[in-house]
């Protein structure tokens, strides 16, 4: 396993970054042309946290077409939301899978990082009809809620809205028919899982998400699997050493990249802004300990933004070879 160096691990606020966000074909989709970027918004219980306005802030500044779809798949119907890159010829497409704290603020800016990259992206909601009064993530009150719903979702029914999405993107005109997918955390383990369920795609792309655990399941991945981990996250990279070695069995391409000093969630974490120095309050020993924790949180970021830069590098390098 290739290894890209990096510092230290994540702390508080990379932890507070992490846990603090939250929003939201064989088929028809009805889209729902934004003005300009208005439309479905992350209104839920982590959603209006102050930790997302960087990413709303940024995402509102875009000046790319951005419309939130209703993909059909069957009586169900996933809002999904679509960027396209400002570009001349057609692209190929990514379907961006969620975290597991669902549609949330970043998602919808990472999705337009995509675009500006010059790709179709497509984020779709898969707790889409799942909320009280069937709404999707925004609709949730509590974020534990979000989480525990996520957990609960019926493994068939995430396989479905995917390849729904995927037959979606496939036959919109301005897509040249490669569709990829790549997804975070809970969404990283996901996309892991559909490269076994869908031979159509042409590459997945995991973050520091677990693969799956059978055999006969990798032996049916027909793409190209490309891993992004971090190199603190013992509860994920534990199970590396058994993924890379069955894919090695099976003569399935699997190329993982830890990136030392990094923590879980770096590419949301990286993403952030950068911690600010805390200002002095006239109590010696609190400030000492805020400017303890300061250098400790900077250390992490930086870690993390080199992680999270490097990654995109990466990312962005192996999408123009397919």
């Amino acid at each position: 396993m290739r290894k890209a160096p990096l510092t230290r691990p994540y702390s508080v606020r990379a932890l507070l970054v992490l846990f603090g966000v939250l929003l939201l074909p064989t088929g028809y989709a009805r889209a729902q042309h934004m003005d300009h970027h208005s439309g479905p918004s992350s209104t839920g219980p982590a959603g209006n946290s102050e930790m997302q306005d960087w990413a709303k802030a940024r995402l509102a500044k875009s000046p790319r077409h951005q419309e939130w779809v209703k993909v059909k798949n069957g009586n169900r119907e996933v809002n999904s939301f679509v960027v396209y890159p400002e570009i001349k010829k057609k692209a190929t497409v990514v379907i961006v899978i969620h975290e597991i704290f669902g549609m949330s603020d970043w998602v919808q800016s990472l999705t337009d990082q995509l675009a500006e990259a010059g790709y179709i992206a497509i984020a779709p909601d898969l707790l889409s009809g799942m909320a009280p009064g069937g709404g999707g993530t925004s609709a949730f009150t509590e974020r534990n809620a979000v989480g525990q719903a996520i957990r609960d979702l019926p493994p068939d029914q995430i396989t479905a809205d995917l390849n729904a999405v995927a037959e979606y993107v496939s036959k919109l005109p301005a897509a040249n028919g490669k569709v990829v997918v790549g997804g975070y955390c809970w969404g990283g383990s996901q996309t892991f899982r559909f490269a076994t369920n869908n031979p159509k795609v042409k590459a997945a792309f995991v973050f520091y998400g677990s693969g799956p655990e059978g055999k006969d399941d990798l032996a049916r991945i027909k793409a190209p699997v490309y891993g992004f981990y971090a190199g603190n996250d013992a509860r994920i990279n534990a199970g590396l050493p058994k993924t890379t070695e069955m894919m090695k069995e099976l003569a399935k391409k699997y190329e993982p990249v830890t990136y030392e000093g990094a923590g879980h969630g770096f590419m949301r974490a990286g993403d952030a802004p950068e911690p600010t120095a805390p200002q002095p309050k006239g109590d010696q020993a609190v400030g000492q300990k805020a400017t303890e924790d300061y250098q400790k949180a900077l250390t992490a970021y930086k870690a993390n933004k080199k992680a999270r830069d490097e990654a995109w590098v990466r990312w962005k390098a192996i999408l123009a070879k397919l």
